[in-house]
């Protein structure tokens, strides 16, 4: 048995020992250094969290949530704090607990227009899907549906009552919060046409009644967009119809959707809004740039007017992709592209 030189084993613990405290006194002059630069994000792992979870005992929440779970591109990183609440007077608290702490939260619904950063959010997400639902009629033409129900949901019930005017939501993949604060539409139709008034909450919990013309819509536009505040509901008053002829009008649209769509890929639908006398999608083509893209993200070889992830695009691949699409249609037809999907 060969001799054992304590000496030496002696001097090479010594030496592990050195790097390992030096690599750990590293670790905390680097965590002290970026507490200093990014102060915010170690207020949001403890004192944010603590004050806005003790505030709303009652709501669902989850810490770390991987915003790529509630985005239809399937990007993004974790939210601090990502809540679901599920009634009016939970989502209240939400905001004022969040006024409290000096917090400014974000809304999430289905995330289908939603591009969501690959370092994730030191903040507060309040998604409504699956959570602030519900649908009811008021009366023979009119029906009242809350932010986080699907516009497709939406669609449906209104056809089961015998009522007409929302097919064209049928196919539209994001919940009615998301489709007013856009005015979502399709084929013709769009949420402008049936609104009779919208329901929300100001930042500071603040409940307020709009009219369909104090919404003020326009194309893929509405006042939310520039007013703080949280979408809670909407009436929509449509007409009395026949089921029959509504179900294949939904299921028409759909067909036709399915056909001229890649809905096989995650995206977030329309990348660009449709510049005034012209067509996003005629125009990427006619630039060429079908198929083109950075990273795992590209223009959809179905459908131009698609940026779409084929698989592990991040949220930069994707950004890179719409500026080379905007640079190129410029250089290709002098139209200036503007994006439809809400880069967070």
């Amino acid at each position: 048995m060969k001799n054992i030189d304590f000496t030496d084993f002696f001097n090479v613990f010594l030496s592990g020992a050195t790097v390992g405290w030096f690599l750990f006194y590293f670790y905390l002059r680097c965590a002290m250094i970026e507490k200093i630069i990014h102060p915010e994000a170690f207020m949001w792992s403890s004192e944010l969290q603590q004050t806005i979870i003790q505030r709303c005992k009652a709501v669902q929440y989850r810490l770390q949530e991987p915003l790529s779970r509630h985005t239809s591109f399937r990007i993004g990183g974790p939210a601090a704090v990502m809540a679901f609440p599920k009634t009016t007077e939970e989502l209240k608290q939400l905001l004022q607990g969040a006024a409290a702490a000096g917090a400014q939260p974000y809304i999430l619904g289905a995330g289908t227009n939603i591009l969501a950063p690959d370092e994730g959010l030191d903040a507060l997400v309040i998604c409504l899907k699956d959570a602030l639902c519900g649908i009811r009629l008021l009366d023979e033409a009119r029906i009242e549906a809350y932010a986080g129900e699907s516009m497709a949901k939406a669609a449906v019930f209104a056809k089961n009552h015998a009522l007409t005017g929302l097919e064209f939501a049928h196919g539209i993949p994001g919940t009615l919060g998301g489709g007013v604060y856009m005015n979502a539409g399709a084929y013709g139709g769009e949420l402008k046409q049936v609104v009779e008034s919208v329901t929300i909450l100001t930042m500071d919990g603040e409940e307020k009644t709009l009219s369909g013309e104090e919404c003020a819509f326009g194309y893929r536009a509405s006042v939310y967009q520039k007013l703080p505040c949280v979408i809670v509901k909407a009436v929509l008053q449509l007409h009395p119809g026949d089921p029959e002829e509504i179900g294949q009008a939904m299921r028409t649209l759909m067909e036709k959707r399915r056909a001229s769509q890649p809905l096989e890929l995650p995206s977030a639908g329309s990348t660009f809004k449709r510049p005034t006398g012209y067509f996003a999608g005629p125009l990427i083509e006619q630039a060429g740039l079908k198929g083109c893209g950075v990273g795992g993200a590209e223009v959809s070889k179905k459908h131009a007017g698609f940026v779409v992830n084929t698989g592990g695009a991040s949220a930069d691949d994707v950004k890179k992709t719409i500026a080379m699409v905007q640079s190129r249609v410029w250089e290709a037809s002098g139209v200036q592209l503007e994006p439809e999907v809400r880069i967070w």
